[in-house]
C-alpha cells in the first residue's frame, strides 16, 4: 500500500508544471473567448438575444453561444482535475459538481424570470440532467469503460450513500407532488415547498459532512483497484493550488455571464421553432453536465471507475439537493407557480431509473451490458421528449 501511494505521489510530482506563470496565464485563451464574447453581449443589450424576426440570426446567436460556453466548461473540468490532483478526492470532485450546479441554478432562475411564466421549465431541465447523468453518461461511462478493461471496481459504501439520498429526495421531490391534495396541480403548497428546502438543504449537508469529513473514505478508490501506471488526468499542467482556483472561478464567471444571455435565445428558439418545452430543459441539462461528463467519461477510460461515479452521481445528487430548493425559494419570492411533479410516461421512467441504477450498483464491480440498460433508458428518455 505504501508503495502504490509512493508512487502515486510521484507520478504527481512528475506532472507539476514549472512553466513561468506568465507563460501558464498566457496558455488560458478561452478565457479571452469567454469574456470577450460576454463583453459584445452585454454591450449589445438585448439586440442580439431578442431577435425573432430572423430565424438565421436567431440560429447562429444560440449555436455561438452554445459552444463558448461549453468550450469555457471544458476549461472549467481541467482545473477542477488540477485541483483533484492537489487536493486529492473527493474534494477534487465536489469543487467540479459545486461550480456545475452554480451553472444550473442560474439559468434556470434566469430562464424562469425571462418572459412569460413557465411553470414547469425548472422541473425539465432537473429531470433531464438526471436522465442524461444517471443513464446517458452512466451508461457511457460504464460501456466504454468496460470495453477497455473488463470490469471495473468502485466502493460499495460511497455508491450506496449517494442512492441511498438521490432516491429520497428525487422521489420527495418530483413523484410527492402528483399525489399531494394541497393544490390541484401537480405542485407543492407554501408550507410544503418550504419543508422540502430545509429538509434538501439539511440532509445535503449532512451528506457532505460525510463525504468530506466522517467517511471520506466511502468515496475514495480502494488501493486494490487502482492500477499502477494508470492516471485519470494524463497531460495536464498541474500548477498551484491558488492558481488553478482563481483559474476555474473566472472561467465559471464567464460560463455564469454567458448563461444568463444564453437563457434568453434559449427561450426564443422553442417559441420560434415549436419545439417542446422539454427541450429546453434538456439543452440546459447538456451544458450544465458537459464539464462533469467529460471528466467522467474520462475518468472510466483510465479505469477511475470511483471517480466517475463520484461526479456522475454527486452531479445528480447536487441538483436534487440543491436545485430543486433554488427553485421553489425562486417561486415563493416572486410567487410564480413551480410545477415539479413528474407525469405522463416520464414518472415511470424517472422510478425503473432510480431502481435499475441501485441493481447496477449492488456489487462491486461493473460490465458492458450494464451500460447498455442505461443508454437504452436514455433513449427511452429522448423520445419522449418528442414523442411524449
Amino acid at each position: 500500500m505504501l508503495a502504490r501511494m509512493s508512487v502515486k505521489l510521484q507520478s504527481i510530482q512528475s506532472e507539476k508544471s514549472t512553466d513561468p506563470l506568465g507563460t501558464a496565464v498566457l496558455g488560458e485563451f478561452p478565457l479571452l473567448i469567454g469574456f470577450g464574447t460576454a463583453a459584445i453581449f452585454y454591450a449589445a443589450g438585448s439586440r442580439l438575444v431578442e431577435i425573432v424576426a430572423h430565424p438565421v440570426v436567431l440560429i447562429v446567436v444560440f449555436l455561438w453561444l452554445f459552444a463558448v460556453i461549453v468550450w469555457s466548461a471544458i476549461c472549467v473540468v481541467r482545473h477542477a482535475d488540477c485541483l483533484a490532483i492537489r487536493l486529492g478526492e473527493p474534494y477534487g470532485t465536489l469543487i467540479l459538481t459545486l461550480s456545475a450546479i452554480s451553472i444550473e441554478v442560474v439559468m434556470i432562475s434566469t430562464a424562469m424570470l425571462h418572459g412569460a411564466n413557465n411553470p414547469t421549465l425548472g422541473r425539465d431541465a432537473i429531470f433531464a440532467v438526471i436522465m442524461i447523468a444517471l443513464n446517458g453518461l452512466v451508461g457511457l461511462a460504464l460501456l466504454l469503460g468496460g470495453m477497455r478493461h473488463g470490469e471495473q471496481y468502485y466502493n460499495l459504501q460511497g455508491v450506496n450513500s449517494y442512492l441511498n439520498v438521490i432516491m429520497t429526495l428525487a422521489v420527495l421531490g418530483l413523484v410527492l407532488p402528483v399525489f399531494t391534495l394541497s393544490t390541484k396541480e401537480p405542485t407543492f403548497s407554501t408550507e410544503q415547498a418550504i419543508f422540502l428546502v430545509v429538509t434538501s438543504l439539511l440532509l445535503y449537508g449532512i451528506f457532505l459532512l460525510i463525504q468530506t469529513v466522517r467517511h471520506r473514505y466511502y468515496f475514495i478508490e480502494s488501493t486494490d483497484t487502482v492500477v499502477e501506471g494508470e492516471s485519470a488526468h494524463h497531460s495536464l499542467k498541474v500548477r498551484s493550488i491558488t492558481f488553478h482556483a482563481t483559474m476555474l472561478l473566472l472561467y465559471l464567471l464567464a460560463v455564469i455571464l454567458l448563461a444568463e444571455k444564453f437563457a434568453i435565445p434559449l427561450d426564443n428558439s422553442i417559441e420560434q421553432f415549436h419545439m417542446p418545452q422539454a427541450f429546453g430543459g434538456a439543452i440546459i441539462a447538456v451544458l450544465v453536465l458537459s464539464p462533469e461528463g467529460l471528466g467522467a467519461i474520462r475518468a472510466s477510460l483510465h479505469n477511475h471507475l470511483q471517480r466517475s461515479i463520484n461526479i456522475l452521481l454527486g452531479s445528480v445528487l447536487a441538483t436534487i439537493g440543491l436545485t430543486i430548493p433554488a427553485v421553489l425559494t425562486i417561486g415563493l419570492i416572486t410567487k410564480r407557480t413551480v410545477t415539479l411533479g413528474v407525469q405522463g410516461g416520464n414518472l415511470p421512467l424517472l422510478l425503473l431509473t432510480l431502481a435499475v441504477s441501485v441493481v447496477t450498483f449492488t456489487s462491486r464491480k461493473t460490465n458492458v451490458l450494464q451500460g447498455c440498460i442505461h443508454l437504452l433508458l436514455f433513449a427511452v428518455f429522448a423520445l419522449l421528449i418528442f414523442a411524449p
